[in-house]
């Protein structure tokens, strides 16, 4: 089949910079003659293009898959290994298997059935690779609101986890929940507190 000689994955993750929360990566095979318009870093997009955006890569796109590595996971591993999980555990999901990844970034997942190629600042330059980090970064969003409901105290919804000010202060007001990554600096300074 003609068609199985370039299905070229782009891959990109969310969420390695929060306190809380998992890490998500997302892997899409773009059909090079029908490119969602306004596709961008995800960073760049504010978020209700992004959530626009999600539906149409969804239904345009030849494959799409999201998947996780768990606060747990990275602190076993540590942040950048479970990042590389994740996008091992989205590529491994994508249906139909690409022939080549793209990756935003400076390192490639291993153990992958194809060839992985990494690119600095892809996410602005790839399509595909722009199509993975908007699914990412909105399925992180959402995720994080999901577990402000289960934990409300700390304002997930707002922060999405990340180290600003009202998050640092509710870790300090009310210590730290299942969530916390407990390897980063901020969280494991006050378990080292406690003790």
């Amino acid at each position: 089949m003609s068609h199985r000689q370039n299905l070229i994955a782009g891959v990109d993750e969310a969420g390695r910079g929060p306190l809380a929360g998992p890490v998500c990566a997302a892997a899409v095979i773009l059909d090079s003659r029908r490119i969602p318009a306004g596709l961008d870093d995800s960073k760049r997009l504010s978020e209700r293009k992004r959530e626009q955006l999600v539906p149409q890569i969804q239904a345009i796109a030849l494959g799409w898959s999201i998947a996780w590595a768990s606060a747990a996971e990275i602190d076993q591993i540590n942040i950048l290994q479970a990042s590389l999980l994740a996008m091992r555990r989205a590529v491994q999901m994508l249906e139909p298997e690409p022939t080549l990844v793209l990756v935003d970034g400076n390192h490639c997942p291993t153990g992958l059935t194809c060839p992985a190629r990494a690119i600095i600042g892809g996410d602005a330059l790839e399509p595909a690779i722009s199509a993975a980090s908007i699914l990412a970064k909105t399925a992180r969003d959402r995720e994080m609101q999901r577990l402000h409901q289960c934990y409300p105290e700390y304002g997930f919804e707002r922060h999405k986890g990340y180290p600003t000010k009202a998050h640092l202060q509710a870790l300090r007001q009310h210590g730290i929940c299942p969530e916390h990554r407990r390897s980063f600096r901020p969280v494991r300074s006050l378990l080292v507190d406690a003790s």
